[in-house]
């Protein structure tokens, strides 16, 4: 063999490797975790733990493997634990203890998650939503559909079902799930070859190439939600024979330990590079992880900061090994701190010399014609266009609700109690529009609120002197995640929607620890008084509210602040050569959104008398939907707080008016999800 030939090989070797380098790491980190396990165990793993441990993990090994799918062609799915929730109270309301009952349910279940995945696929692929904002809405349709077929955990799931997945496929050798792990590696073996299988590659890599190519690209990501979809319906139809029941939020807590199976399992969250084999082996690593806690008697609250922290952790490593942004971002600190001992600013040595624009003198001024100040509609004539809408639909709204319950037009009650409930949503509306505004999207709003609550309603606990310091610390403490978000985002390169959903899940496990579960405290009297009063004209909070809404409005369009963040919006390149500090103005965007949660979750307190679990969770969806609504870009850019307002006082009318028809909360979370994915629609020119 000639010497060229030999590089050459060696060469495509070294590529091979390279490419497998994160499915390879992810079976060291298994065997690893499979030999510490087995050392604290008290004899040689048996065959009973082999079949305990592939039936733990396989539901989200399969879950996990649809989202690698997605992942590859460079979307994300916010769906998939709703799905599995779906599939399952459906399977146990419905499914007969009979072998054609049985299967025929058990594909109905599947054909569930495929016709999911066709929906979010034909908005994302043929009318070029964001897979965020779909995918975001379809999980509240589904959570919603969920409550409507089962409201509380119940129902029963036929044994034959559980011994037919869960049970052995040759007993006493083969557990049958391992089985059914390894018919979908193998379907991905064979699919991975075909044309439809590069093409995911491809548009992973680079959608515009691909089309250039000749790949049709929507066709791709159609089918490719679809797959993904049908492999969440299996994992709802394998979680229905594990449990033996239904569970309307079984799902619910799978969606993070999904992304973090697919990023220890070594799949580029930009798309393009990993597979399902590796997400299946990092299920498997979560699954041991958590095991090997409960083996030291670490509380099960530790899970989900566990499952937090394993995700950082997996995409920051991904990171230095792809030489990318951090190491980047290392060497410019190491630089800035070079210049610093040299003496040097940092815009100085390292930005280069900024052009100062000088004022013209007078003589100058005098020579230049004078120009007529554009009318107030001319210049805001774009923010008007956009908001528009969503006050004449409240004015609509408001108008059904006159009809319809009576006492709402001209009624100022209304008016206060509308504001009163709004108040929580104007103020998310400000944190959630303004990281939407450079690009980015906050998923750790839900429980960054329910932490804030609890240790507010702990510091108080009924009284009113401790507000003096509780309040401000548990704004702090807002900030303090707003920040570390930031940094993670901006500092270490993570993702927006991988750093805030890890850090929702740290905040879950947090609140768990010093709750233990069960909350205490109550609001103190003046903080109830100031949120519920109705003696006099308003209740106290109205006028509050009011001057938070002039000062979120003068924030974003009178300061320099303000201008930052649109800059960024509209291009974070564009942004650093103008001189914008983007890092640093990002940081302070994340800051602002925990500082609003934190502040929501405070009045939550104050309105219903104490905390609870999962009191911000019904706000993630609404948080995201007020500021569309509203008529701002989903991608950044465009919008502004005014229409944000529209967009709360529009959806909290219409809710108004469903309270009023006593549709139940299902309902309303279905109507929320269409009304998102409508407004997306209905702009989706506009944003192009």
């Amino acid at each position: 063999m000639s010497r060229a030939a030999t590089l050459a090989r060696s060469g495509f070797a070294g590529l091979r490797f390279t490419r497998m380098r994160g499915l390879l790491i992810a079976i060291a980190v298994f065997i690893t975790l499979l030999v510490i396990n087995d050392l604290m165990s008290p004899g040689p793993m048996s065959y009973f733990e082999v079949s305990f441990l592939s039936s733990g993990g396989a539901t989200l090994a399969i879950a996990a493997a649809g989202q690698t799918l997605v992942i590859l062609s460079g979307g994300f799915d916010l769906s998939a634990g709703a799905v599995i929730s779906l599939v399952n109270v459906v399977l146990a309301t419905y499914m007969q203890d009979s072998p054609s009952s049985i299967l025929v349910w058990s594909v109905a279940g599947i054909a569930i998650g495929l016709l999911t995945g066709a929906f979010n696929g034909f908005f994302i692929a043929f009318l070029r939503l964001q897979p965020i904002v779909v995918t975001l809405s379809t999980m509240f349709i589904v959570q919603g559909l969920t409550l409507l077929v089962m409201d509380k955990p119940g129902g029963m799931i036929p044994a034959g079902l559980s011994s037919a997945l869960v049970g052995d496929a040759i007993p006493g050798i083969l557990p049958m799930p391992i089985v059914l792990l390894g018919i979908i590696l193998l379907l991905w073996l064979w699919l991975k070859h075909t044309r439809f299988g590069m093409s995911i590659y491809a548009i992973g890599s680079d959608m515009e190439a691909a089309r250039a190519q000749g790949v049709r690209v929507d066709w791709v990501q159609f089918f490719v939600y679809v797959l993904a979809g049908g492999c969440y319906g299996f994992a709802g139809v394998f979680i229905s024979a594990q449990q033996g029941a239904g569970d309307p939020l079984g799902g619910n807590p799978m969606l993070l330990q999904m992304f973090a199976a697919v990023v220890v399992g070594g799949t580029a969250l930009g798309g393009g590079r990993g597979g399902p084999a590796g997400s299946i082996i990092g299920a498997y690593v979560l699954m041991i992880v958590v095991n090997i806690l409960l083996v030291f008697n670490v509380s099960a609250y530790y899970s989900t900061i566990a499952e937090g922290l394993i995700l950082l952790l997996a995409v920051l490593s991904g990171e230095i090994r792809r030489n990318s942004r951090l190491v980047r971002q290392a060497r410019s600190w190491i630089t800035r701190f070079n210049a610093w001992r040299a003496g040097r600013l940092p815009h100085q040595g390292d930005r280069g010399v900024r052009q100062l624009r000088l004022p013209a003198s007078a003589k100058e001024r005098s020579a230049k014609p004078a120009l007529a100040m554009p009318s107030f509609l001319v210049r805001h004539s774009e923010s008007i266009r956009y908001a528009l809408p969503a006050y004449v639909c409240f004015v609509l709204v408001v108008i059904a609700t006159q009809l319809v319950i009576g006492q709402a037009l001209l009624s100022w009650n209304y008016y206060n109690s509308l504001i009163v409930i709004s108040s929580f949503l104007l103020i998310l509306a400000l944190g959630q529009g303004t990281v939407i505004l450079t690009g980015g999207l906050d998923l750790s709003v839900p429980w960054t609120i329910a932490l804030s609550g609890i240790l507010f309603a702990g510091f108080l606990s009924g009284q009113d002197a401790p507000l003096i310091w509780a309040f401000p610390l548990v704004l702090a403490l807002g900030c303090l995640i707003g920040a570390v978000n930031g940094f993670g985002i901006t500092m270490l390169g993570i993702s927006p929607i991988v750093m805030t959903l890890a850090m929702n899940g740290i905040l879950q496990g947090a609140a768990l620890l010093y709750s233990q579960g069960t909350p205490a405290g109550f609001s103190s009297p003046l903080l109830r008084w100031m949120m519920t009063d109705k003696t006099g004209w308003f209740t106290p909070i109205v006028p509050l509210v009011i001057l938070f809404v002039i000062l979120a409005a003068i924030l974003l369009t009178r300061t320099p602040f303000g201008r930052r963040v649109y800059g960024i919006g509209n291009g974070e390149r564009v942004a650093a050569l103008s001189g914008i500090s983007v890092e640093r103005t990002i940081i302070a965007v994340y800051m602002l959104s925990g500082f609003c949660a934190a502040l929501v979750g405070c009045l939550l307190t104050g309105f219903s008398g104490q905390a609870s679990l999962g009191m911000g969770d019904e706000y993630l969806l609404p948080s995201i939907a007020v500021v569309v609504v509203g008529g701002t870009l989903i991608t950044g850019g465009r919008g502004d707080y005014i229409g944000m307002v529209g967009g709360v006082l529009l959806l909290t009318a219409l809710q108004t008016l469903l309270a009023g028809t006593t549709l139940p909360y299902a309902s309303r979370a279905i109507i929320f999800g269409l009304v998102v994915l409508g407004a997306v629609l209905a702009l989706r020119e506009k944003q192009s």
